[in-house]
C-alpha cells in the first residue's frame, strides 16, 4: 500500500526520503513511534541529502586543485601559521566582510593546500568558490573576449563569493592581461573575497603587473583589507621525504607540499 507513495516521492526527486520510508517499513518496531516523529525522521534524512548534494555541487564547480580541509592543516611545522588566525579564517567572518587572504612563500611550503583548505571550508559553509591558476584564468578571459563572451565570464567571476587565484603573478603580465585582471579585481572589491597564493613576494607584485597605474589600483584593492601569511621554512616535500615511511604524518605533510 505504500509503493505508490514511494514512487511519488521519487517523482518529486525526494529519493532519500523514499528510501528512508522503505527502510522504516521494514522495521516492525517503527509502528511504536508517533506519526510526527516518523515524519520528522524522513524530513531530516531528505534535508541532509539535499545539503550534501549541494555541497558536492559547490566543490565540483570550485575545481580546487587539492582535496584539503582546515581540520587536517599542519600547525605544528614552523612556517608562519598560527592557530588563532586559522581558526578565525575557518569561522568565515572574513568572507562576510569581503576581505582577502594573501599567502606567499617558497615552493613546497603548502600555499595551494592552505588556499584549498580555506576554500573547502567556505564551500561547507554554503559559499560559492572557484579555484583558478592566474595564468589559466587570464587565458580563458582572452578566449572569451575573442568569442564575445567576456562580459558573461566577468559577471560569473564577480558573483563568485570566494575566488582562489593560485600561482599569482609568476610571469610579467601583458597589457591585455593587466586590463583583464583589473576588471576581475575591481568587480570583486568590497563585494567578494579573494585568496591569492604565490611564490612571488609581495614587494615584487608591482613589477610583475607592469604598468604602475594598473599595479597601484590592483594592489590597493587586494592588499589593504587582507590577511597576510608570509610562509617560511623548508619545503614540506623534503621534510616528508626524511620521515620514516611508517609515520602516519607523512601523508599529511605530503598533501600540504603543493
Amino acid at each position: 500500500m505504500y509503493q505508490p507513495t514511494i514512487e511519488k516521492l521519487h517523482a518529486l526527486r525526494l529519493g532519500a526520503m523514499a528510501e528512508a520510508l522503505a527502510a522504516q517499513l521494514r522495521l516492525p518496531e517503527i509502528d511504536a513511534l508517533p506519526f510526527s516523529e516518523r515524519l520528522a525522521l524522513l524530513v531530516d534524512i531528505q534535508h541532509s541529502a539535499m545539503l550534501n548534494a549541494a555541497l558536492e555541487q559547490r566543490l565540483r564547480r570550485a575545481g580546487m586543485r587539492q582535496s584539503a580541509c582546515v581540520e587536517n592543516m599542519d600547525l605544528r611545522t614552523p612556517r608562519g601559521l598560527d592557530r588563532s588566525s586559522i581558526q578565525a579564517l575557518a569561522a568565515g567572518q572574513w568572507i562576510r566582510q569581503h576581505r582577502n587572504v594573501l599567502i606567499t612563500g617558497p615552493s613546497g611550503i603548502g600555499k595551494s593546500w592552505i588556499a584549498c583548505a580555506l576554500g573547502n571550508q567556505a564551500a561547507r559553509d554554503g559559499v560559492s568558490v572557484l579555484y583558478k591558476r592566474l595564468s589559466r584564468l587570464l587565458d580563458e578571459l582572452a578566449v572569451a573576449r575573442l568569442h564575445g563572451r567576456q562580459a558573461r565570464a566577468l559577471k560569473t567571476l564577480a558573483r563568485t563569493r570566494l575566488l582562489i587565484l593560485d600561482d599569482w603573478a609568476m610571469v610579467k603580465l601583458t597589457a591585455d592581461q593587466r586590463r583583464d585582471l583589473m576588471e576581475v579585481i575591481d568587480d570583486r572589491h568590497g563585494r567578494a573575497s579573494t585568496i591569492v597564493a604565490t611564490q612571488i613576494p609581495l614587494e615584487r607584485w608591482h613589477d610583475q603587473i607592469g604598468d604602475p597605474t594598473y599595479a597601484d589600483a590592483i594592489l590597493d584593492r587586494l592588499v589593504h583589507n587582507a590577511y597576510r601569511f608570509e610562509l617560511k621554512g623548508e619545503s614540506m616535500r623534503r621534510t616528508a621525504a626524511r620521515q620514516p615511511s611508517h609515520d602516519g604524518a607523512v601523508d599529511k605533510v605530503d598533501q600540504e607540499s603543493e
